[in-house]
Protein backbone atom coordinates (compact mmCIF):
# COMPACT_ATOMS: atom_id res chain seq x y z
CA UNK A 1 0.00 0.00 0.00
CA UNK A 2 1.16 3.04 -0.71
CA UNK A 3 0.62 6.57 0.84
CA UNK A 4 1.97 9.50 1.13
CA UNK A 5 5.43 8.46 -0.63
CA UNK A 6 5.65 5.43 2.23
CA UNK A 7 5.25 2.34 0.49
CA UNK A 8 3.69 -1.26 3.00
CA UNK A 9 3.53 -4.45 2.73
CA UNK A 10 0.83 -6.40 3.91
CA UNK A 11 1.24 -10.26 3.87
CA UNK A 12 -1.47 -12.83 4.15
CA UNK A 13 -0.64 -16.07 5.48
CA UNK A 14 -1.43 -19.30 3.64
CA UNK A 15 -3.56 -20.63 6.70
CA UNK A 16 -5.66 -17.25 5.95
CA UNK A 17 -5.85 -18.02 2.02
CA UNK A 18 -6.83 -21.23 3.10
CA UNK A 19 -9.55 -20.59 5.61
CA UNK A 20 -11.10 -18.07 3.00
CA UNK A 21 -11.31 -20.65 0.21
CA UNK A 22 -13.00 -22.89 2.17
CA UNK A 23 -15.63 -20.37 3.65
CA UNK A 24 -16.01 -19.30 -0.01
CA UNK A 25 -16.37 -22.89 -1.14
CA UNK A 26 -19.07 -23.98 1.64
CA UNK A 27 -21.08 -21.01 0.57
CA UNK A 28 -20.67 -21.57 -3.27
CA UNK A 29 -21.93 -25.39 -2.34
CA UNK A 30 -25.15 -24.30 0.02
CA UNK A 31 -26.58 -21.91 -2.36
CA UNK A 32 -25.54 -24.63 -5.43
CA UNK A 33 -27.94 -27.65 -2.83
CA UNK A 34 -30.08 -24.95 -2.26
CA UNK A 35 -31.19 -24.11 -6.01
CA UNK A 36 -30.83 -27.91 -6.05
CA UNK A 37 -33.39 -28.69 -3.48
CA UNK A 38 -36.09 -25.84 -4.67
CA UNK A 39 -35.94 -27.43 -8.19
CA UNK A 40 -36.24 -30.77 -6.90
CA UNK A 41 -39.18 -29.51 -4.86
CA UNK A 42 -40.96 -28.07 -8.19
CA UNK A 43 -39.90 -31.34 -10.07
CA UNK A 44 -41.94 -33.23 -7.46
CA UNK A 45 -45.27 -31.17 -7.64
CA UNK A 46 -45.55 -30.73 -10.96
CA UNK A 47 -44.63 -34.33 -11.40
CA UNK A 48 -47.66 -35.16 -8.83
CA UNK A 49 -49.83 -32.80 -10.55
CA UNK A 50 -49.29 -34.74 -13.45
CA UNK A 51 -49.77 -37.98 -11.72
CA UNK A 52 -53.40 -36.83 -10.74
CA UNK A 53 -54.47 -35.78 -13.75
CA UNK A 54 -53.71 -39.13 -15.48
CA UNK A 55 -54.81 -40.94 -12.79
CA UNK A 56 -58.08 -38.80 -13.31
CA UNK A 57 -58.46 -39.79 -16.79
CA UNK A 58 -58.57 -43.16 -16.58
CA UNK A 59 -60.97 -42.90 -13.50
CA UNK A 60 -63.08 -41.27 -15.45
CA UNK A 61 -63.89 -43.53 -18.07
CA UNK A 62 -67.00 -44.67 -19.15
CA UNK A 63 -66.04 -48.31 -20.07
CA UNK A 64 -64.51 -48.83 -16.40
CA UNK A 65 -68.05 -47.82 -14.89
CA UNK A 66 -69.55 -49.11 -17.11
CA UNK A 67 -68.11 -52.43 -15.99
CA UNK A 68 -68.28 -51.55 -11.71
CA UNK A 69 -71.72 -51.11 -12.02
CA UNK A 70 -72.50 -54.23 -13.96
CA UNK A 71 -70.30 -56.57 -11.85
CA UNK A 72 -71.92 -55.22 -8.76
CA UNK A 73 -74.10 -52.83 -8.09
CA UNK A 74 -74.39 -52.69 -4.10
CA UNK A 75 -70.20 -52.48 -4.20
CA UNK A 76 -71.31 -49.56 -6.06
CA UNK A 77 -73.79 -47.99 -3.92
CA UNK A 78 -71.65 -48.70 -1.02
CA UNK A 79 -68.92 -46.83 -3.17
CA UNK A 80 -70.99 -43.58 -3.54
CA UNK A 81 -71.65 -43.81 0.07
CA UNK A 82 -68.57 -43.58 1.30
CA UNK A 83 -67.63 -40.43 -1.56
CA UNK A 84 -70.35 -38.32 0.26
CA UNK A 85 -69.05 -39.06 3.45
CA UNK A 86 -65.91 -38.24 2.45
CA UNK A 87 -67.62 -34.96 0.82
CA UNK A 88 -69.20 -33.92 4.05
CA UNK A 89 -66.46 -34.50 5.64
CA UNK A 90 -64.24 -31.98 3.70
CA UNK A 91 -66.69 -29.45 3.45
CA UNK A 92 -67.18 -28.91 7.31
CA UNK A 93 -63.72 -29.93 8.23
CA UNK A 94 -62.81 -27.02 6.28
CA UNK A 95 -65.17 -24.49 5.06
CA UNK A 96 -68.01 -25.48 7.24
CA UNK A 97 -70.81 -23.80 4.61
CA UNK A 98 -70.71 -24.87 0.44
CA UNK A 99 -69.51 -22.66 -1.58
CA UNK A 100 -70.70 -20.57 -4.97
CA UNK A 101 -69.93 -21.79 -8.20
CA UNK A 102 -66.36 -21.59 -8.98
CA UNK A 103 -64.46 -20.36 -12.35
CA UNK A 104 -62.78 -23.13 -13.86
CA UNK A 105 -59.28 -24.09 -13.55
CA UNK A 106 -56.75 -25.58 -15.71
CA UNK A 107 -54.83 -27.51 -13.11
CA UNK A 108 -58.52 -29.42 -12.30
CA UNK A 109 -59.91 -31.96 -14.73
CA UNK A 110 -63.43 -31.71 -15.49
CA UNK A 111 -65.05 -35.23 -15.98
CA UNK A 112 -68.91 -33.83 -17.23
CA UNK A 113 -68.27 -35.07 -21.07
CA UNK A 114 -67.02 -38.66 -19.17
CA UNK A 115 -70.18 -38.36 -16.26
CA UNK A 116 -72.80 -37.62 -19.05
CA UNK A 117 -71.74 -40.55 -21.08
CA UNK A 118 -71.16 -42.86 -18.25
CA UNK A 119 -74.94 -42.03 -17.55
CA UNK A 120 -76.24 -43.06 -20.82
CA UNK A 121 -74.21 -45.89 -21.50
CA UNK A 122 -75.36 -46.94 -17.87
CA UNK A 123 -78.85 -46.12 -18.11
CA UNK A 124 -78.81 -48.55 -21.46
CA UNK A 125 -77.03 -51.17 -20.08
CA UNK A 126 -78.16 -51.15 -16.46
CA UNK A 127 -81.77 -49.10 -16.66
CA UNK A 128 -82.19 -50.11 -12.77
CA UNK A 129 -78.36 -48.27 -11.90
CA UNK A 130 -79.12 -45.33 -13.66
CA UNK A 131 -80.03 -43.34 -10.53
CA UNK A 132 -77.03 -44.29 -8.80
CA UNK A 133 -74.99 -43.06 -11.93
CA UNK A 134 -76.66 -39.58 -12.32
CA UNK A 135 -75.84 -39.14 -8.61
CA UNK A 136 -72.44 -40.20 -9.10
CA UNK A 137 -72.50 -37.93 -11.49
CA UNK A 138 -73.52 -34.76 -9.50
CA UNK A 139 -70.76 -36.19 -6.56
CA UNK A 140 -67.64 -35.93 -9.18
CA UNK A 141 -69.18 -32.54 -10.48
CA UNK A 142 -69.34 -31.05 -7.07
CA UNK A 143 -65.92 -32.68 -6.07
CA UNK A 144 -64.11 -30.91 -9.01
CA UNK A 145 -66.05 -27.42 -8.40
CA UNK A 146 -65.13 -27.49 -5.03
CA UNK A 147 -61.50 -28.15 -5.67
CA UNK A 148 -61.18 -25.33 -7.91
CA UNK A 149 -62.51 -23.09 -5.27
CA UNK A 150 -59.95 -23.87 -3.04
CA UNK A 151 -57.63 -23.79 -5.48
CA UNK A 152 -58.71 -20.33 -5.93
CA UNK A 153 -58.45 -19.37 -2.42
CA UNK A 154 -54.98 -20.73 -1.62
CA UNK A 155 -53.89 -18.78 -4.98
CA UNK A 156 -55.35 -16.15 -2.94
CA UNK A 157 -53.59 -16.43 0.42
CA UNK A 158 -50.28 -17.29 -1.44
CA UNK A 159 -50.20 -13.87 -3.59
CA UNK A 160 -51.17 -12.18 -0.33
CA UNK A 161 -48.05 -13.66 1.88
CA UNK A 162 -45.48 -12.76 -0.94
CA UNK A 163 -47.21 -9.19 -1.28
CA UNK A 164 -46.36 -9.28 2.96
CA UNK A 165 -42.62 -10.29 2.07
CA UNK A 166 -43.56 -13.91 2.93
CA UNK A 167 -42.52 -17.10 1.20
CA UNK A 168 -45.89 -19.69 1.01
CA UNK A 169 -43.84 -22.44 -0.13
CA UNK A 170 -42.70 -22.79 3.44
CA UNK A 171 -46.24 -23.44 4.55
CA UNK A 172 -46.90 -26.34 2.31
CA UNK A 173 -44.03 -28.69 3.39
CA UNK A 174 -46.01 -30.82 5.31
CA UNK A 175 -49.32 -30.90 2.79
CA UNK A 176 -48.90 -34.44 0.76
CA UNK A 177 -51.03 -37.41 -0.12
CA UNK A 178 -51.36 -38.47 2.96
CA UNK A 179 -53.89 -35.40 4.04
CA UNK A 180 -56.69 -37.19 1.60
CA UNK A 181 -56.76 -40.64 3.62
CA UNK A 182 -60.05 -41.71 3.85
CA UNK A 183 -61.45 -41.33 0.39
CA UNK A 184 -63.23 -43.62 -1.51
CA UNK A 185 -61.50 -46.32 -3.70
CA UNK A 186 -61.35 -46.66 -7.22
CA UNK A 187 -61.28 -49.55 -9.47
CA UNK A 188 -57.11 -50.58 -8.75
CA UNK A 189 -58.07 -50.35 -5.01
CA UNK A 190 -56.56 -46.92 -4.41
CA UNK A 191 -58.22 -43.52 -2.97
CA UNK A 192 -59.81 -42.29 -6.33
CA UNK A 193 -57.48 -39.30 -7.52
CA UNK A 194 -59.76 -36.49 -8.12
CA UNK A 195 -60.39 -37.37 -3.92
CA UNK A 196 -57.03 -36.67 -3.68
CA UNK A 197 -56.64 -33.80 -5.25
CA UNK A 198 -59.79 -32.10 -3.60
CA UNK A 199 -58.32 -33.72 -0.15
CA UNK A 200 -54.86 -31.85 -1.06
CA UNK A 201 -56.59 -28.63 -2.25
CA UNK A 202 -57.89 -28.12 0.85
CA UNK A 203 -55.05 -28.75 2.55
CA UNK A 204 -52.91 -26.57 1.04
CA UNK A 205 -55.89 -23.36 1.28
CA UNK A 206 -55.68 -24.30 5.22
CA UNK A 207 -52.14 -24.19 5.60
CA UNK A 208 -51.76 -20.93 3.29
CA UNK A 209 -55.00 -19.21 5.26
CA UNK A 210 -53.61 -20.21 8.35
CA UNK A 211 -50.33 -17.99 7.37
CA UNK A 212 -52.22 -15.36 6.45
CA UNK A 213 -54.25 -15.25 9.98
CA UNK A 214 -50.83 -15.40 11.10
CA UNK A 215 -49.62 -12.40 9.97
CA UNK A 216 -49.12 -9.41 12.80
CA UNK A 217 -52.34 -7.32 11.24
CA UNK A 218 -54.09 -6.08 14.94
CA UNK A 219 -51.76 -2.86 16.93
CA UNK A 220 -51.01 -5.09 20.13
CA UNK A 221 -51.69 -1.59 22.89
CA UNK A 222 -54.65 0.75 21.88
CA UNK A 223 -52.95 4.01 22.15
CA UNK A 224 -51.13 3.44 19.28
CA UNK A 225 -48.67 5.90 20.10
CA UNK A 226 -45.18 4.73 19.12
CA UNK A 227 -42.43 6.29 21.43
CA UNK A 228 -39.68 4.56 19.97
CA UNK A 229 -39.08 2.56 16.53
CA UNK A 230 -37.03 0.12 14.73
CA UNK A 231 -34.01 0.58 13.89
CA UNK A 232 -30.82 2.21 15.31
CA UNK A 233 -31.72 4.57 18.07
CA UNK A 234 -30.06 6.53 21.36
CA UNK A 235 -29.82 3.50 24.15
CA UNK A 236 -31.66 5.64 26.93
CA UNK A 237 -29.44 3.75 29.60
CA UNK A 238 -25.79 3.93 27.95
CA UNK A 239 -26.60 7.00 25.95
CA UNK A 240 -24.74 5.56 22.87
CA UNK A 241 -26.30 4.19 19.35
CA UNK A 242 -27.95 0.91 20.02
CA UNK A 243 -30.23 -0.95 17.48
CA UNK A 244 -33.47 -0.88 18.72
CA UNK A 245 -35.60 -4.40 17.66
CA UNK A 246 -39.15 -3.90 17.97
CA UNK A 247 -41.67 -0.80 18.14
CA UNK A 248 -42.55 0.81 21.89
CA UNK A 249 -45.75 1.83 22.62
CA UNK A 250 -46.18 4.62 24.97
CA UNK A 251 -49.24 3.61 27.60
CA UNK A 252 -50.04 3.44 30.90
CA UNK A 253 -49.53 0.82 33.80
CA UNK A 254 -52.37 -1.88 33.49
CA UNK A 255 -53.63 -0.86 29.74
CA UNK A 256 -54.87 -3.79 27.86
CA UNK A 257 -52.25 -5.54 25.73
CA UNK A 258 -54.19 -7.50 22.56
CA UNK A 259 -52.82 -10.46 20.32
CA UNK A 260 -51.06 -8.78 17.17
CA UNK A 261 -52.33 -12.37 15.04
CA UNK A 262 -53.78 -15.83 15.73
CA UNK A 263 -50.85 -17.99 17.01
CA UNK A 264 -50.29 -20.04 20.02
CA UNK A 265 -48.67 -19.20 23.55
CA UNK A 266 -44.80 -20.85 23.29
CA UNK A 267 -43.39 -18.50 26.56
CA UNK A 268 -45.00 -16.21 29.79
CA UNK A 269 -42.83 -15.38 32.08
CA UNK A 270 -39.54 -12.85 33.17
CA UNK A 271 -36.93 -13.24 30.33
CA UNK A 272 -33.83 -10.67 30.92
CA UNK A 273 -34.47 -6.89 30.05
CA UNK A 274 -37.50 -7.73 28.12
CA UNK A 275 -38.89 -8.15 32.21
CA UNK A 276 -42.45 -9.64 31.63
CA UNK A 277 -42.48 -11.30 28.50
CA UNK A 278 -45.26 -13.50 26.09
CA UNK A 279 -44.10 -14.81 23.09
CA UNK A 280 -46.54 -16.17 20.61
CA UNK A 281 -45.69 -18.53 17.84
CA UNK A 282 -47.40 -18.16 14.20
CA UNK A 283 -48.80 -20.49 11.72
CA UNK A 284 -46.57 -18.83 9.37
CA UNK A 285 -43.32 -19.04 11.21
CA UNK A 286 -43.58 -15.41 12.51
CA UNK A 287 -43.25 -14.90 16.32
CA UNK A 288 -44.08 -11.68 18.28
CA UNK A 289 -43.12 -10.67 21.50
CA UNK A 290 -44.92 -9.13 23.71
CA UNK A 291 -42.75 -7.07 26.40
CA UNK A 292 -41.86 -5.09 29.77
CA UNK A 293 -45.99 -6.32 31.11
CA UNK A 294 -47.20 -6.13 34.24
CA UNK A 295 -49.22 -9.03 34.15
CA UNK A 296 -50.24 -11.96 31.98
CA UNK A 297 -53.61 -13.09 30.98
CA UNK A 298 -52.74 -16.15 29.24
CA UNK A 299 -50.82 -19.21 29.45
CA UNK A 300 -48.38 -21.49 27.46
CA UNK A 301 -50.16 -23.57 24.85
CA UNK A 302 -53.08 -21.67 24.94
CA UNK A 303 -54.79 -20.48 21.19
CA UNK A 304 -55.34 -16.74 20.38
CA UNK A 305 -56.75 -15.13 17.92
CA UNK A 306 -55.89 -11.46 16.93
CA UNK A 307 -57.30 -8.92 19.22
CA UNK A 308 -57.15 -11.28 22.04
CA UNK A 309 -56.46 -9.52 25.34
CA UNK A 310 -53.05 -11.24 26.79
CA UNK A 311 -51.40 -9.39 29.21
CA UNK A 312 -50.77 -5.77 30.83
CA UNK A 313 -48.98 -3.10 30.08
CA UNK A 314 -45.89 -2.65 32.86
CA UNK A 315 -42.86 -1.10 33.05
CA UNK A 316 -40.70 -4.27 34.06
CA UNK A 317 -37.39 -5.10 32.70
CA UNK A 318 -34.84 -2.48 31.20
CA UNK A 319 -37.09 0.05 30.83
CA UNK A 320 -37.25 3.66 31.46
CA UNK A 321 -41.41 3.76 31.82
CA UNK A 322 -44.50 2.27 31.34
CA UNK A 323 -44.85 1.06 27.77
CA UNK A 324 -44.80 -1.91 25.43
CA UNK A 325 -41.87 -3.13 24.14
CA UNK A 326 -43.27 -5.13 20.64
CA UNK A 327 -41.47 -7.63 18.31
CA UNK A 328 -41.77 -9.61 14.97
CA UNK A 329 -39.45 -12.26 14.73
CA UNK A 330 -38.38 -14.86 11.79
CA UNK A 331 -36.08 -17.83 12.48
CA UNK A 332 -34.90 -15.39 15.56
CA UNK A 333 -34.28 -12.49 13.75
CA UNK A 334 -36.15 -9.87 14.39
CA UNK A 335 -38.26 -8.22 11.39
CA UNK A 336 -40.02 -4.52 11.47
CA UNK A 337 -43.02 -4.58 12.97
CA UNK A 338 -44.29 -1.60 11.27
CA UNK A 339 -44.03 -3.15 7.97
CA UNK A 340 -46.63 -5.64 8.35
CA UNK A 341 -48.73 -3.44 10.94
CA UNK A 342 -49.56 -0.84 8.19
CA UNK A 343 -49.66 -3.37 5.20
CA UNK A 344 -51.67 -6.00 6.69
CA UNK A 345 -54.29 -4.69 7.03
CA UNK A 346 -55.07 -3.28 4.39
CA UNK A 347 -53.98 -6.39 1.82
CA UNK A 348 -56.12 -8.77 4.15
CA UNK A 349 -58.97 -6.25 3.85
CA UNK A 350 -58.53 -6.40 -0.21
CA UNK A 351 -58.91 -10.52 0.34
CA UNK A 352 -62.00 -10.09 2.46
CA UNK A 353 -63.57 -7.77 -0.19
CA UNK A 354 -63.23 -9.96 -2.97
CA UNK A 355 -64.28 -13.00 -1.13
CA UNK A 356 -67.45 -11.33 -0.44
CA UNK A 357 -67.53 -10.25 -4.09
CA UNK A 358 -68.13 -13.82 -5.02
CA UNK A 359 -70.28 -14.87 -2.37
CA UNK A 360 -67.35 -17.13 -0.94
Amino acid sequence: MRSQGQVRFIKISSRFQIIAAAILVAGLSFWAISLGAMGVTQYLAQSERTALLDREARVASAENRVDAYRDNLDTVADDLGQRQAFIEQMVEAHLGVLPEEAAADETVSDSGDEARETVEKIGLSIPEARNLAQLEARQLAFVERLTRYADRRSKRAASALRELGLNPRGLLSSVNDRTAMGGPLDENGEIDPRFVRLGLSLARMDALERGIAGVPQYLPAATGMVSSSYGYRRDPFTRRAAFHSGLDFKGRIGAPISAAADGRVSFVGRKGGYGNLIEITHANGLTTRYAHLSGFKVRVGQQVEAGDHIGAMGSTGRSTGPHLHFEVRQGGKPLNPRAFLEKAPHVLKEIRRNVAARGE
